[in-house]
């Protein structure tokens, strides 16, 4: 072959289709490997005797999504289609409109008791500028500062920013800029989810100063519609029970039980009146398991349904993000903020969301297992439901699944830690090298798939 030969088109392109350059593909390519430190003439090469000697692999970063985007939903990813519909400056999917009941009487008398309404309420009170934006946020910033010596809720108390957004967000109002129920409404975010110019710690010591340069999803679309956020609130070391470098995040009814996790933080504060309503995330029960111990309502969605982009990955196959909330209404106002596709987490979907806060349940099949309280189960009953029992199945398959998406989650991680303590906690956890999970940053400390041999006890562990 001529060396003219070699610029011509990649055999079974069709002729119409624009032309490869093979030289200035292979120096892309070479140019490419060198950034990834795999040398140039193993890639020229391939495998095999000859392959000459080269740097080790690169790490995989938390934030590295698998080859391939797990996605179960038979009416498969929306995300391609939420950029589609972006760029021709349209919605990608349709989003429910929520109004709120206006607010009839006078207002409560002490901040107490303004501090445990349900965030709908709050959403009534300041659009009709009986309480402001203002007022909300110092009420609940003084609640965080008084309450989470005791509680450990609270990452990051954000006053600054916090104040700064609720003064625009009064600003707005008083304009007639109302951008709907969760403007000027003060939350709180899980530290899984990144926020430019503040720590995310991921309830980890060695990630304590960590500050990753990006806005999570689901913080950019609360923000777009009004809400504050007012700190960034604890999980479990690497979103695993309630125990974090600071200590156990405490149930605020019961300051000697731990609050359960690993959303613990969310569930605490949002119980404890410290915020309107909490942002948590689950693997496996880290929404479901706080929500219970702290007498709170929240929703854990499908997967898919809510952007992940910017939040610690733990499981790509199993994470997912839900509000945490004092009412089920309150779920439903938050949810219809933050659901939908986004191109940036492939996994998520476009599907439709309705509330129907006065629907019959007697068109509702709910399911049940031998776990379920009774009680509930009994007024479900009362109120005209089909109960389903639903058998038991077995988890084991999925716990170890589990192991090694987080293993490959937090590679980069594991490659900072002495090679003696991986074997230690790989020993301890019955696995061997290469098929466990990310060691911690002190001995003793959990690590991301395997337990703390507290776990469960006094109320704390949970899920993940």
């Amino acid at each position: 072959m001529s060396a003219a030969n070699d610029d011509t088109a990649l055999p079974g392109l069709p002729e119409d289709e624009p032309q490869v350059d093979r030289r200035a593909f292979m120096r892309g390519a070479l140019a490419t490997a060198a950034s990834l430190g795999i040398a140039g003439p193993a890639l020229a090469q391939g495998g095999g005797r000859g392959q000459q000697p080269q740097a080790p692999p690169r790490p995989l970063g938390n934030g590295e999504p698998p080859a391939m985007v797990f996605q179960p939903y038979p009416g498969g990813t929306g995300a391609y289609l939420e950029r589609l519909a972006r760029e021709r400056g349209r919605e990608a999917f349709e989003r429910a409109t929520f109004t709120v009941e206006p607010w009839s009487g006078p207002v409560p008398a002490t901040e107490e008791e303004i501090a445990f309404l349900p965030a709908h309420r709050l959403s009534a009170l300041v659009e009709s500028r009986r309480v402001s934006a203002v007022q909300l946020t110092e009420i609940y910033l003084n609640r965080l500062k008084r309450l989470d010596p005791v509680l450990l809720c609270a990452v990051s108390i954000l006053e600054g920013p916090a104040r700064e957004a609720a003064q625009q967000a009064d600003a707005e109002i008083r304009a007639g800029r109302y951008r709907g129920p969760l403007h000027g409404i003060p939350y709180g975010l899980k530290d899984l989810f990144a926020v430019k110019g503040t720590r995310t710690t991921w309830g980890s010591k060695a990630h304590q100063d960590q500050v990753i340069d990006v806005d999570s999803e689901v913080h950019v679309r609360l923000r777009d519609a009004g809400a504050i956020l007012i700190a960034k609130l604890a999980t479990g070391l690497f979103a695993q029970g309630d125990n974090w470098y600071r200590g156990q995040t405490k149930n605020p009814w019961n300051p000697s039980q731990g609050s359960s996790g690993s959303s613990a933080g969310p569930g605490s504060a949002t119980a404890a009146g410290c915020v309107a309503f909490g942002i948590g995330t689950e693997t496996q029960g880290s929404i479901v398991s706080p929500t219970i111990r702290n007498g709170l309502s929240a929703l854990r969605p499908t997967f898919g349904r809510v952007s992940r982009y910017g939040g610690m990955v733990l499981a790509w196959s199993m994470d997912k993000v839900g509000p945490m909330c004092r009412t089920i209404e309150d779920c439903a106002l938050v949810f219809n903020v933050i659901h939908g596709a986004d191109e940036k987490d492939p996994a998520t979907v476009t599907a439709p969301f309705r509330f129907d806060r006065r629907a019959d349940l007697s068109q509702f099949r709910i399911g049940y297992d031998d776990a379920s309280p009774a009680t509930v189960v009994e007024k479900l009953r009362e109120l005209g439901a089909q109960l389903k029992p639903i058998p038991a199945r077995p988890v084991v398959g999925n716990i170890s699944g589990l192991g090694v998406e987080s293993a490959a989650a937090f590679d980069a991680y594991i490659s900072t830690l002495p090679p003696q303590y991986v074997d230690s906690v790989m020993a301890a956890t019955g696995r061997g090298r290469g098929a466990g999970t990310p060691g911690a940053a002190t001995p003793g400390a959990t690590t991301p798939g395997t337990a703390t041999p507290d776990s469960g006890r006094r109320g704390g562990g949970g899920g993940r």
